[in-house]
């Protein structure tokens, strides 16, 4: 169910078999391929917004990172770096390419932050997470049709809000 940009392979085929490392003007480098792809997870055929998230929880597991003093500086850092990253992958792809999944990361990260860190809480995030984010409930809806760097990070922040929020309330009231 998840979206891929036609001219986003058009382009990116066009631009690799030229071997240019940007396709405009102030276009993507290698570093904001790397950041923005999270580590290449976007280039996948199949679902790349998933396997992108798939990292974010992957890493949310090494030891010590789920700890708020680390996740919070990666989730303000991968932020910014990945706005101007998916800002320069959009010029070079079009609206909101694929292949950008650093939004995805940061905002399943933002949907483990505060929570107690256990594997059955973190499958129920990756879930609902997934979920919202296919959906886009508002204000993500509207995020998700405007351009820039900073809409395609914050429609899937607010799906991560949103998922952190459903988790919380979870915690509070189900126990």
């Amino acid at each position: 169910m998840e979206e891929h940009n036609q001219n986003d392979s058009v382009r990116g085929e066009a631009e690799e078999a030229s071997g240019s490392s940007a396709s405009v003007e102030g276009g993507p480098n290698l570093l904001d391929k790397i950041i923005a792809t999270g580590l290449g997870t976007g280039l996948s055929p199949f679902a790349p917004g998933t396997v992108g998230s798939l990292l974010a929880f992957l890493i949310y597991f090494i030891p010590g990172f789920h700890e708020t003093f680390i996740m919070l500086p990666a989730i303000l850092i991968f932020f910014a770096w990945g706005t101007l990253a998916a800002d320069r992958m959009e010029k070079a792809y079009g609206h909101d390419p694929s292949r950008v999944v650093i939004d995805e990361i940061v905002a399943l990260w933002i949907s483990l932050l505060f929570l107690p860190h256990r594997l059955l809480l973190a499958l129920m995030a990756f879930v609902i997470f997934r979920v919202l984010d296919i959906f886009k409930p508002f204000p993500a809806n509207y995020f998700d049709r405007r351009d820039r760097g900073i809409s395609i990070m914050m429609d899937d922040v607010v799906c991560g809000v949103y998922t952190n929020i459903i988790l919380q309330l979870y915690l509070f009231f189900g126990k």
